[in-house]
């Protein structure tokens, strides 16, 4: 009887460890995506609103950062890739972990899977703006919600269209989960 109480506060004590690992996890991707997304603390007006039309969901907004665009895009991705760096790293250790069942252990592969995917289509839709004319881009994208930062002066609505059409073509998200924010 002994033996066996001891072997469940193990196991309930492994599972309060990945929980509390997993929970460490998605804090940070949170504070990344709310630090780096499109509410940065920064003053945003709509583009839109400046030139007297209505404003709708998934518009193209103006966002007008005193500093430089190019320095903004470095730290954006450097910031980017510092996180998703630490994400891995956390997953990696999780899974070569023995405090895991083979179960814990094949969910935390399959949202490794998941974040490479991310990854690949936050980079093909990067790399689909600029092949239209963009000098920088960056995506975010969870399975809800899409958010782009593009380089520009001023964009166009046929320029916006473009842009969500790329996007609807790689993910499946809602247009008014669609943010295209622009920094000159």
């Amino acid at each position: 009887m002994k033996t066996r109480i001891k072997m469940n506060m193990i196991v309930g004590k492994k599972q309060i460890v990945l929980a509390a690992l997993v929970l460490c996890l998605s804090l940070a991707v949170y504070l990344n995506w709310v630090y780096s997304g499109s509410d940065i603390g920064l003053p945003v007006t709509s583009a839109l609103e400046d030139k007297g039309e209505t404003k709708n969901y998934g518009d193209s907004q103006y966002v007008d950062l005193s500093t430089d665009s190019e320095a903004f895009f470095a730290e954006a991705k450097i910031s980017r890739q510092k996180t998703r760096d630490e994400a891995v790293q956390t997953l990696k250790n999780l899974i070569e972990s023995d405090a895991i069942t083979p179960e814990q252990r094949t969910e935390l592969a399959l949202k490794t899977t998941t974040m490479a995917e991310a990854i690949e289509k936050e980079g093909k839709i990067e790399n689909l703006i600029k092949s239209k004319g963009f000098q920088e881009c960056m995506v975010y994208y969870d399975a809800e919600r899409v958010d782009v930062i593009v380089k520009t002066n001023g964009l166009m609505t046929n320029e916006v269209a473009q842009m969500k059409d790329i996007i609807c073509k790689e993910v499946s998200v809602p247009d008014e989960n669609i943010a295209i924010i622009e920094v000159n």
